[in-house]
């Protein structure tokens, strides 16, 4: 599994079993922050608009600080997440609507012009349905820049240069993905990259139902994990712009948001100023942290849980991301346009 984004993880000390939670939303770095620092209402550093509508929830974060970066654990940068409960349904209407939201805000992340080659990259690993995201959203981009030269002139000039390429993960071609994308860059010289990659979360109401996007680069497998190299304008040197979606989450962060929710009834119930509620009050997040990875650790291991629907959720996804980039990129088409063309 191939995570976008560097994760974001609550480590208070260095134990060798210590608890971390994993996430790749920057939404949801930014409330683990708010936590840390006892709810402040605005974090140094960080901006943050919404807008709500009856279909969706839009978030956009922008750190702006060195201070800001720290306290968020992610690069400096602007982080827009779309929330929909409908991403999950076979609402066609509703994902009209959010196809043109998304690529409003693609579009809105950086600047590029109507000649300027682009190039879209599906990240992750086919074989393993939760992370295929990247490759599906690939196979339905509309590629043109193997027809440049070959179009009559007046249709030439309206066809925008679109390369994309699905690099697999290493443990497929034992060449990381850094690695052949540097290849790609450096061969093609595009003007920006537009990286499809599979995210984990720590909610999770929010698998399936959100889709983040970001001008700060990628970091595979940081999800889950994996260190590998980063995909930026500084390792790339041109613009990155990553789309992800939260198919999984890390078992041992689903546990803990249970034991909260059971400690707190359980808190309810109990007499104020007994020695048990007293003892229930007392019990730190470091200790539960602790106590979760002792219990889960010989069984789970790094363990991951997506929803049973997931083949047919991701291949709806797919189609929506692969929509609004390939309107994002084409400012001139369409859906109808769209609609026109089938994979």
């Amino acid at each position: 599994m191939k995570g976008c984004e560097q994760m974001y993880q609550t480590n208070e000390n260095n134990a060798q079993n210590s608890f971390s939670v994993r996430t790749d939303l920057a939404i949801e770095a930014r409330e683990l922050a708010q936590q840390n620092a006892q709810a402040a209402d605005q974090l140094e550093g960080v901006d943050v608009e919404t807008k709500e509508d009856p279909d969706y929830f839009l978030t956009h974060v922008r750190i702006h600080s060195e201070e800001g970066s720290r306290l968020m654990g992610k690069p400096k940068g602007d982080y827009i997440t779309l929330e929909s409960e409908k991403l999950k349904e076979n609402d066609v209407e509703c994902h009209e609507k959010i196809i043109k939201l998304l690529a409003e805000n693609i579009r809105s992340l950086v600047n590029f012009g109507e000649d300027d080659c682009i190039l879209v990259a599906g990240l992750g690993n086919w074989n393993i349905t939760p992370d295929a995201l990247g490759p599906k959203v690939v196979s339905k981009i509309l590629v043109t820049r193997h027809l440049q030269g070959t179009l009559p002139e007046e249709i030439e000039k309206t066809v925008r240069p679109v390369a994309a390429v699905s690099p697999g993960v290493m443990g497929i071609t034992g060449i990381e993905t850094g690695e052949i994308l540097k290849g790609i860059v450096d061969k093609l010289q595009p003007s920006l990259l537009i990286a499809i990659d599979a995210l984990a979360a720590r909610r999770s109401n929010r698998i399936n139902a959100a889709i983040q996007m970001s001008d700060t680069g990628v970091a595979p497998g940081a999800g889950v994990g994996n260190k590998r190299m980063m995909l930026d304008k500084e390792s790339l040197g041109i613009p990155v712009i990553a789309i992800g979606v939260p198919t999984v989450v890390d078992a041992a962060t689903l546990v803990n948001d249970t034991m909260d929710r059971i400690l707190g009834e359980m808190m309810q119930q109990t007499e104020k100023g007994s020695a048990f509620y007293q003892t229930l009050q007392s019990l730190e997040q470091e200790e539960k942290y602790q106590m979760i990875a002792d219990i889960l650790g010989p069984y789970t291991g790094n363990m991951f849980v997506t929803p049973k629907e997931v083949d047919a959720v991701v291949d709806r996804l797919a189609n929506i991301i692969a929509n609004a980039v390939n309107i994002a990129i084409r400012p001139g088409v369409t859906m109808e346009d769209i609609n026109k063309y089938k994979w």
